[in-house]
């Protein structure tokens, strides 16, 4: 998911970087994440903590992240999963 169209984002002048992740499709898990973008290092976290727990990444899109904010994007990843391989 790339950072260009994204309210923080812009208003901190930090457009380049992307968040991307890779999850199964049976199991619907996790399975790891690159997150080289403003606050990369802070939503990590959350993705961890889903991991950690073996929760589906459904759970995500079911969360409400403060406005405005670089991890009110982390809900519309698994919208945003494609076929690997």
């Amino acid at each position: 998911m790339p950072m260009t169209r994204r309210g923080r984002t812009r208003e901190r002048g930090e457009t380049q970087g992307f968040m991307r992740v890779l999850g199964d499709r049976e199991t619907k898990l996790i399975l790891g994440a690159a997150l080289p973008c403003i606050e990369g290092d802070e939503i990590v976290h959350a993705l961890l903590d889903i991991m950690a727990t073996k929760a589906p990444y459904t759970v995500i899109e079911r969360c409400v992240h403060i406005h405005p904010t670089v991890s009110e994007l982390i809900p519309t990843l698994p919208g945003a999963l494609e076929p690997f391989g």
